[in-house]
């Protein structure tokens, strides 16, 4: 990437004397023709929304001719929509360094700070847009919208205090909840049976609602349950059995049902994993969740779960799953499932040799398992440290660390995986938070495998999804698979119009 300077002070050394010359002369106008032919080759593969190739391209082009501000800003826009948002970041402040006029610059740089949950420095930059293009009704209503959150930040900010904040459930009345008589859905008394459990998957995939009696209690029972399982959690796959791990599901309902079809119901026999990323993006979310968390009620022992990055309320806030719940039952509820999700376990040690976890590995040579099982994890997701990594951070084929694509997290090498591998006495990490053309990758000499369940990820990425199977000898063994058709609502159905920039 260019270094950042101002224009008029971008030069460059000319032979071996001490004379420099301004860049700008320096590159010829074969290489400027030469870059917007690139740039447009690129602007074709965004628009064919292939963003990865139009990355390459836009690289290309800014490598021919560095100078140009649009090529930055279209870059950016190509990262924002591969979820690059530390990357997209770098690009949208480089395009202004070049020429701080360049509006669209000022637009990236505030959508990829939103994207990160840092609405403070957003706000300033569409009100630059704002400022200079009064008439756009996009950025002023992202302008509005972003410096109403600021707002109630800092107002829940001062109205914090050292006392611990009162629980949703604390408010609610359940058992006086009334079940009109026209419901004809799933309904159990106490405890949740399988056969509720059969019912309800063919209620939601007819896009019928669970009562809110039994979804609430479903809440309640699961945060119960949650609450006493530790921040790193062992599991034991018997002799002669067999278990599964799924990755990101994303609010894809029907492909969960898919997996099921596939894989086989859960069961005592069938256990699972899966391993974060619930919810947002599609628009099937609450159905996903009910689900999940009506399994894990049913077989604590034998089905698991693990936190994700977008089990947080700021994701939840951007991505679509705080509307559904509003829109689908109450915001009362929506707050719920915040409280919920602050009590998910971190990550799984499976037979003392596999480490499953969301993101991926740390910034520090010396974490040990035994530092992640002392997490304190009911919070929202810091910006730094062992949550902060075990959500967010993703492998790079390069030695050592790097900071994140995703301006969270870290990158992390293949010596690194071998390090952590090494102290705790592990063979291999699993990890999800990628989407994969085939739904997984083997990477790191096939210590680190990422699997990814989502096919066609956002009804836009073409992608296969994947879930792995293994046995006692711990092989993993990879079923692929494509998108099934679902009802007509389009991912992000439900997300504030806002973060429509996805």
């Amino acid at each position: 990437m260019a270094q950042t300077m101002n224009e008029n002070t971008r030069c460059a050394e000319k032979g071996d004397s001490e004379t420099k010359t301004p860049l700008q002369d320096i590159i010829s106008e074969k290489d400027k023709t030469s870059a917007e032919e690139l740039k447009n080759k690129a602007n074709d593969f965004f628009k064919a929304q292939d963003f990865q190739n139009a990355i390459i391209y836009y690289s290309q082009a800014i490598e021919a001719n560095p100078l140009m501000a649009a090529y930055y800003g279209n870059r950016s826009f190509a990262y924002l929509k591969t979820e690059c948002f530390g990357l997209a970041l770098e690009d949208a402040s480089e395009a202004l360094a070049i020429d701080r006029s360049y509006i669209k610059g000022y637009y990236r740089r505030a959508t990829a700070n939103m994207a990160l949950g840092k609405f403070k420095k957003a706000v300033k930059d569409y009100e630059t847009v704002v400022k200079y293009r009064p008439n756009d009704k996009d950025a002023k209503l992202k302008f509005t919208e972003c410096s109403k959150i600021v707002k109630r930040q800092a107002f829940e900010r001062a109205i914090r205090t050292d006392d611990a904040k009162t629980s949703v459930v604390d408010s609610l009345d359940i058992e006086n909840m009334i079940i009109e008589e026209d419901y004809t859905g799933p309904k159990f008394e106490t405890t949740i049976t399988k056969e509720f459990m059969v019912e309800l998957l063919e209620h939601l995939k007819k896009q019928e609602k669970l009562h809110r009696k039994y979804a609430y209690t479903i809440l309640v029972q699961i945060n119960k349950l949650f609450r006493k399982l530790p921040s790193l959690c062992d599991i034991t796959i018997p002799q002669g059995g067999k278990f599964t791990v799924c990755g990101d599901v994303h609010g894809q309902f029907y492909d969960l049902l898919n997996i099921f079809e596939l894989n086989g119901l859960p069961s005592e026999d069938n256990p699972y994993l899966f391993n974060g990323d619930f919810v947002d993006r599609g628009s099937f979310s609450v159905e996903v969740i009910l689900t999940l968390f009506g399994f894990k009620l049913l077989y604590p022992d034998h089905f698991h779960l693990s936190r994700g990055n977008h089990e947080s309320e700021t994701m939840n806030q951007m991505y679509g799953f705080y509307g559904e719940v509003k829109s689908k039952y109450t915001a009362n509820m929506a707050d719920l499932f915040t409280e919920v999700y602050n009590w998910l376990p971190l990550a799984q040690v499976i037979n003392n040799k596999i480490m499953v976890m969301h993101g991926g590995l740390f910034s520090d040579d010396n974490v040990t398992l035994d530092d992640i099982r002392k997490v304190e994890r009911n919070r929202q997701p810091p910006d730094s440290g062992i949550m902060c990594d075990l959500l967010w951070s993703d492998p790079q084929p390069q030695q050592g660390r790097a900071p994140s694509k995703r301006g969270v997290g870290i990158q992390f090498g293949p010596d690194i995986t071998k390090k952590f591998l090494e102290a705790n006495d592990l063979d291999l990490i699993i990890r999800s938070h990628e989407v994969k053309s085939d739904g997984y990758e083997v990477a790191h000499d096939g210590k680190c495998i990422t699997v990814f369940s989502a096919p066609n990820y956002c009804d836009t990425m073409g992608n296969k999804g994947a879930f792995i199977t293994m046995g006692t000898d711990l092989k993993p063994k990879f079923t692929t698979y494509k998108a099934v058709t679902h009802p007509d609502v389009r991912p992000m159905a439900y997300a504030n119009s806002m973060f429509g920039f996805m």
